[in-house]
């Protein structure tokens, strides 16, 4: 995927359609990889990954590599100890905890506020709270693959609101955590792509 800054008055309408494909693959690649451990069928897929000399394409390749090395008994313990353990997970992925220390604060409530406002309702198998960080890239995907009908720019606006003032930080200790193996390379797709979405959006007029 190329940097989201490359698009503009500049690149016709076909490249800047081919780039914000990139970027809702990428954001629904993240969603589904925070929201369930991955099967042997997308491990295999991974593992076909193979990058370019760009940041996000050493990230991509390190995460190929890494699929290439797992399996899905062994992703599934590495997911289960970050996310879900005896008790809880090592890690809390949710906007209201990294900005308030605590869960179901204000930072939920301004996600919902902000589905209820894009007409959006959470699917009712879905248990966790809306600011889950999965939950954040599926709508971020769903926004810019056109999937919601929402305003020009309303990815950019719920970018900056609900994802930017935060999950950096996230990826940042999913790619350190003690038991991230395969995680760590998720983490560091994750916050490589975050960082050229936050220049991307910097830039943009």
């Amino acid at each position: 995927m190329e940097p989201a800054q490359e698009s503009g008055s500049h690149i016709s309408p076909e490249r800047d359609d081919e780039i914000d494909r990139a970027r809702a693959q990428e954001y629904a690649l993240l969603a589904t990889l925070l929201s369930r451990s991955p099967d042997s069928q997308m491990i295999e897929r991974l593992a076909l990954l193979r990058g370019d000399a760009s940041s996000l394409g050493v990230a991509h390749a390190a995460l190929g590599e890494a699929a290439r090395r797992t399996n899905e008994d062994d992703v599934g313990r590495e997911y289960f100890d970050l996310f879900i353990g005896l008790g809880g997970g090592l890690l809390l992925p949710y906007s209201s905890h990294y900005l308030t220390g605590a869960l179901y604060g204000r930072p939920l409530v301004r996600v919902r506020e902000n589905l209820q406002l894009l007409g959006i309702e959470k699917a009712p198998e879905r248990s966790e709270p809306e600011d889950h960080a999965a939950l954040l890239c599926e709508i971020m995907a769903r926004l810019v693959g056109g999937d919601i009908t929402a305003p020009s720019g309303a990815d950019r606006d719920f970018f900056e609101q609900h994802l930017k003032p935060w999950i950096s930080r996230f990826f940042v200790d999913l790619q350190h955590a003690r038991p991230a193996k395969f995680y760590a390379c998720v983490g560091a797709v994750g916050r490589t792509f975050v960082a050229l979405e936050t220049e991307a959006f910097a830039l943009a007029p």
